[in-house]
């Protein structure tokens, strides 16, 4: 076996709706995009409706607060992990969104995680934001009951 050292530099230009919900990261905000056709709620915001077609423009703005609908523990190492393993990967729909995105549930045991977990986010310290959604470290579940399954059943 041979190791190489191997190197990709790319750069990524947002859009004008990713921008948006960028900057709102730095403001510690959760901003979003309602479809005007069928009134679904997209974070990030994504500029039309995949289920539409149509241009979303009304911005929404998001609690960060949710439930996980799915998940992952994760349990092999690898390069440049942040967090040592066992954790957890999860689908976290924010109240009042129509898709949930990945992120790291911490602050139980991985056994402990479930569908329907009620979690809220775990920003870093302010002085560590940027433009990004690395600006919340983590979710961390709320204590509050779960969420009934026919809440997000059809977010899966």
């Amino acid at each position: 076996m041979v190791t190489t050292p191997v190197r990709l530099r790319y750069e990524h230009t947002t859009s004008r709706e990713e921008s948006a919900y960028l900057h709102g990261l730095a403001e510690g905000r959760m901003v979003g995009q309602r479809c005007p056709a069928c009134g679904k709620v997209y974070i990030p915001p994504r500029g039309a409706c995949p289920t539409d077609g149509v241009p979303t423009a009304e911005e929404v703005e998001l609690p960060d607060t949710g439930i996980v609908t799915t998940f992952c523990v994760v349990n092999v190492p690898f390069t440049g992990q942040r967090v040592k393993p066992p954790y957890v990967a999860a689908a976290v729909l924010l109240d009042g969104a129509d898709i949930p995105f990945q992120h790291l549930i911490l602050g139980c045991d991985p056994g402990e995680v479930r569908m329907g977990m009620r979690v809220a986010a775990v920003w870093k310290p302010r002085e560590q934001w940027g433009t990004t959604a690395e600006n919340i470290d983590h979710f961390r579940p709320t204590g509050e009951p779960d969420a009934p399954y026919e809440s997000y059943a059809h977010h899966l």
